[in-house]
């Protein structure tokens, strides 16, 4: 259903070094979608359908002084989803797990989604937990100092943001590229494992057209 075939002009050499595999996880709802608009945007989507599937997007970062192209996969947060969705957990260097500061549902359905991460996802996968809908403070029903201990019990790297204001947004991609950075610089990280979810810098073929067979989902318009 997703399978098709991307075909990427190459007009200029490509100026990153890796390429870093993301999912976004977590509750319907949540504001992933939102999150991802924001980042690759610098916009917020309001009012926008909720993913169908997955979603996709892409923006290139900057991390100690090398370019990385970051390929972010939004996962649909409803249950009927879940088992299309698991299949895009394989090969993730850095899993971005959410949930709403508003909503505790979202909060006590986290340790499930942990779960699936950490069987479905390599050992090194870099996991952040992710507050989200931070300006809404006077309608918070998750405090700050327990979701922390949550991350922190669970070896999760952790901070509160807003898709809305975009407060913390570009530190919760940054922060988990960073980890991962570190990770194949102290060589935890083998890239020469097909699940490390890292790649080397790809070469276009002469006549300056990449042609990858990535799954790409079926766009239905920002969902959070």
């Amino acid at each position: 259903m997703f399978q098709l075939t991307k075909v990427t002009m190459a007009t200029a050499p490509y100026n990153y070094s890796y390429i870093f595999k993301y999912i976004i996880i977590g509750d319907m709802g949540v504001g992933k979608s939102c999150l991802l608009h924001q980042f690759t945007e610098k916009k917020f989507m309001a009012d926008c359908p909720h993913t169908i599937g997955v979603e996709f997007g892409t923006r290139i970062i900057e991390v100690s002084g090398q370019k990385i192209k970051l390929q972010i996969w939004d996962t649909a947060g409803q249950e009927r989803f879940r088992a299309v969705t698991r299949s895009y957990y394989r090969g993730a260097a850095g899993a971005l797990m959410v949930y709403d500061i508003t909503r505790r549902s979202t909060y006590n359905h986290l340790s499930s989604w942990l779960t699936d991460a950490r069987n479905l996802t390599n050992p090194n996968t870099v996991i952040i937990l992710i507050g989200n809908k931070a300006d809404l403070e006077a309608q918070r029903d998750v405090t700050y100092e327990e979701a922390k201990q949550f991350a922190e019990e669970n070896g999760l790297l952790f901070l509160e943001a807003s898709a809305k204001t975009g407060e913390n947004v570009e530190d919760a991609f940054l922060e988990a590229a960073k980890k991962i950075y570190q990770n194949i610089q102290d060589g935890s990280l083998d890239l020469n494992a097909a699940e490390s979810g890292v790649q080397h810098k790809p070469s276009a073929p002469q006549g300056g057209r990449l042609i990858t067979n990535e799954p790409q989902p079926q766009r239905e318009g920002c969902g959070c």
